[in-house]
């Protein structure tokens, strides 16, 4: 008798969907005093579970449910059972259990298997591929998205005498999933998932959990997939769960029925900025394409007024978000070429998505001082798949700080400093330089001579050429200023519009001079 061999997993977090029922006429009928104890000692539990602070790793959310299955989900991820346990009855030792009950739960436990990478498998258990690496460490520890929506189902494969899933051969089924992944690449940037294992732990075999921050992307995820043969052949669903976000801080307003989430500035900290909240979206530390770190009080239309002017003089200064693409800037002290190969790992996961647009190391060059940086900048066609690549990048070696960061820009001397970035400080980025080959040269003898008259204006405070590790003819420029009219002034000198009438002859295309900060 034949049997399938089944493939390899390895396990990482236990998740936990808690979903709770508020008993809405015993909290309206409770004294206020009662009601006070209890949304005290709810907010610093939920606190407390998202900052983790029970175990020393994890991530935790608490999301209000809509339709009449539940009211509240408390979802976990932590490394243990026991720290799983641990905060289930911690829960009901608050005076805000005495309100719920629990409408629903689901355990299972985040997994990697042989479909996604039979090398993680073997013997050594070591992938060479950094990007594979690094994604299933996410697949294992993930990270759970600051986004609004949730959708949670749990799941089986198709045991029937037609369609049985356990009874294909490995390489069909790996088939299968493959095809079936390649609709999930195309919601990369709007839809991220969670998926856990729960054979032998609860009543299905997989728990499936959705993020997007709109609702109907989910919707339109789930029904394209209805059509793939892995679904429609083989998918059984149980019963789904949606929910929307909020921090915890906002629980008196859940339970005053109020609108949620309100308006950070009306409650302190959005749910994004925990102490674990470093990749959620945009607190992952990214800056789209059209900034280099402005930490001024300038709207808009004051960009808008800036950029108009610099067309008028001939100058291209991108738009709102850049080159029409959102970029992700980091600067890193690593190696250029260790930093390379972990860069060029995730690249090749990049590429297998649609919205992906270029990744590239940028090195300083012959030109700069030692306390130069190497730069990382990505390239995406969305801001959400930028987010998402943002997350990825931040655990690149030896960041020391991204476009758009709090910290205090490195100075004339190129020492940064470490506290706050002053109100005035404003950065450009000349991006896109595709420079001649046989230009190249007399491009970087003109840099030279431009630093050299930067060095001597006001406001100036540093600027750095960088090449590509990879093509030394495409070139990346930044820039640090005091405000933005000393960036102005030497937009509006001569010498700006000798660099610019120069551009047009040693670049391949039209000059992309200045992202806006």
């Amino acid at each position: 008798m034949e049997r399938r061999r089944p493939p390899q997993t390895e396990e990482g977090w236990y998740v936990l969907h808690d979903f709770r029922s508020i008993d809405w006429d015993a909290w309206r009928d409770a004294p206020e005093r009662h009601r006070s104890s209890a949304l005290e000692e709810g907010v610093d539990y939920l606190s407390a579970a998202e900052d983790a602070v029970d175990a020393e790793e994890g991530e935790s959310a608490t999301f209000a449910m809509l339709g009449h299955k539940a009211d509240l989900l408390v979802l976990h991820l932590r490394p243990t059972l026991s720290d799983i346990d641990a905060l289930e009855r911690g829960f009901e030792q608050t005076a805000l259990a005495e309100y719920t009950e629990r409408a629903d739960s689901y355990l299972s436990v985040t997994e990697v298997s042989g479909y996604m990478s039979e090398e993680f498998f073997e013997d050594d258990e070591e992938v060479e591929d950094t990007g594979m690496r690094r994604y299933i460490e996410t697949r294992l520890k993930p990270t759970i998205p600051d986004s609004e929506f949730v959708s949670f189902y749990p799941m089986d494969k198709r045991r029937g005498d037609a369609d049985n899933w356990y009874d294909l051969p490995f390489d069909e089924r790996a088939d299968h999933l493959s095809s079936h992944g390649e609709i999930g690449k195309e919601y990369a940037g709007r839809v991220t998932q969670i998926i856990s294992g729960s054979i032998g732990l609860d009543d299905f075999e997989w728990g499936v959990t959705l993020f997007a921050d709109d609702p109907t992307d989910v919707k339109d995820l789930l029904y394209e997939m209805r059509f793939d043969p892995s679904t429609s052949r083989f998918a059984e669903f149980g019963r789904f769960l949606s929910g929307r976000r909020f921090p915890p801080e906002q629980l008196g307003a859940f339970l005053a029925g109020e609108p949620i989430p309100q308006d950070e500035t009306e409650h302190g900290h959005h749910h994004g900025e925990s102490a674990h909240g470093d990749h959620h979206g945009d607190s992952s530390g990214h800056h789209r394409g059209d900034s280099d770190g402005h930490h001024g009080g300038d709207d808009g239309d004051d960009d808008e007024s800036v950029r108009s002017e610099l067309e008028e003089m001939g100058v291209y200064a991108g738009q709102p978000h850049g080159e029409d693409v959102h970029a992700v800037v980091l600067y890193s002290a690593a190696d250029p070429e260790e930093l390379y190969e972990e860069v060029d790992g995730l690249r090749t996961n990049f590429d297998h998505y649609d919205t992906h647009v270029k990744t590239a190391v940028y090195e300083p060059s012959e030109l700069a001082d030692e306390e130069s940086e190497t730069a990382v900048v990505s390239l995406w066609e969305t801001e959400r798949a930028a987010n998402t690549a943002a997350g990825f990048l931040a655990d690149l070696p030896e960041i020391v700080r991204q476009a758009g960061d709090d910290r205090a820009p490195a100075g004339a001397d190129g020492e940064r400093g470490d506290g706050p970035a002053s109100d005035d400080s404003w950065g450009t980025m000349g991006m896109f330089y595709a420079v001649k080959p046989e230009h190249r040269e007399d491009f970087v003898d003109t840099f030279e001579d431009a630093g050299a008259l930067l060095a001597d204006m006001e406001g100036h405070r540093k600027t750095d050429l960088l090449a590509n590790l990879e093509d030394e003819n495409d070139m990346f420029i930044a820039s640090r200023w005091d405000s933005r009219e000393d960036a102005m002034q030497f937009f509006r000198s001569d010498a700006f519009a000798d660099a610019v009438e120069f551009g047009r002859d040693v670049l391949e295309k039209r000059p992309r001079h200045v992202f806006l900060a």
